[in-house]
């Protein structure tokens, strides 16, 4: 599993995620990550609102209802053995 340090704007404090799986839905990348490699973690579905010129990208969590649960539905199916409660 890969992790990954992300940086927050508001504490610069610098928390890492390990990336349980990338997927891209109507030209967005979202990735989902948890702080944790242990079975019952909780994760964060994150959206890629850099722009493409970007060095860096920029993640926000996702929080809109109706996206959460379209994208999360799409992390069930490619992660056919993870359950995603919201």
């Amino acid at each position: 599993m890969e992790k990954i340090k992300f940086e927050m704007d508001d504490t610069n404090e610098v928390v890492d995620f390990f990336v349980l799986e990338q997927t891209r839905v109507n030209g967005v990348n979202y990735i989902l990550v948890t702080d944790s490699e242990e079975d019952d973690a909780e994760c964060l579905i994150l959206k890629d609102t850099s722009a493409s010129e970007d060095e860096e990208s920029i993640y926000e969590i996702v929080e809109d209802d109706v996206e959460l649960a379209a994208v999360s539905k799409v992390f069930e199916e490619l992660l056919e053995d993870v359950e995603i409660e919201m």
